[in-house]
């Protein structure tokens, strides 16, 4: 999906390519270029052109990021019938009650989420995606997704359950990793900076 030389040397080749996904001058961690080192490398790059790609999206449908990963949540919860409230929205996008009251406002207002009342308990509320979203997603990230799932069969057969087990694994730590309590304070003048 992205172009193999992105990122490399020089940067960007033109004006819709994102920032550099690759560590100039080798590692910051790893001192021994290996294979499972370059495979770090590659999902870091992966990463990185998926957060662009997210940037550019909701820059084009006239958000924030915030608001796209919102829209996105709901939608992919209306595909498995799970109604979202806005408690649930609050708690994945990790924002307070008033931040996620004010993002329905504003996505509402926009005409791509709207407030219904539950199916099952009519005195709370839960949130849909309106046709105006779901025509807006399909438009930008149809294409994109088919794509997507061209380079997926492209992995041998018999290697893909181990990049199943890769990514999830990853996963799976990137979600329990944690900021250690206490950082090593500041003392003095960097010498970097005293040269």
């Amino acid at each position: 999906m992205h172009d193999e030389s992105r990122g490399r040397g020089t940067g960007a080749t033109d004006g819709a390519a994102g920032p550099s996904t690759e560590e100039p001058g080798g590692s910051y961690w790893y001192a021994d270029a290996d294979s499972a080192v370059q495979l770090l490398s590659a999902l870091r790059g992966f990463r990185a052109a998926d957060t662009d790609l997210r940037r550019r999206m909701s820059a084009g449908m006239d958000m924030n990021v915030t608001d796209l990963a919102a829209l996105r949540f709901v939608i992919a919860h209306e595909v498995a019938e799970e109604p979202v409230t806005p408690l649930g929205l609050a708690q994945h996008l990790r924002i307070s009650g008033a931040s996620t009251t004010k993002l329905l406002d504003r996505l509402t207002a926009s005409g791509h989420l709207a407030r219904v009342p539950h199916p099952r308990d009519g005195r709370s509320r839960i949130i849909v995606a309106t046709d105006h979203a779901h025509a807006q997603v399909r438009e930008r990230l149809t294409r994109m997704h088919e794509r997507m799932l061209e380079i997926a069969r492209s992995v041998p057969e018999a290697s893909r359950q181990d990049a199943v087990d890769f990514l999830r694994a990853m996963a799976e730590h990137l979600d329990t990793e944690s900021v250690p309590e206490q950082l090593t304070p500041h003392v003095g003048q960097d010498r970097r900076a005293a040269r």
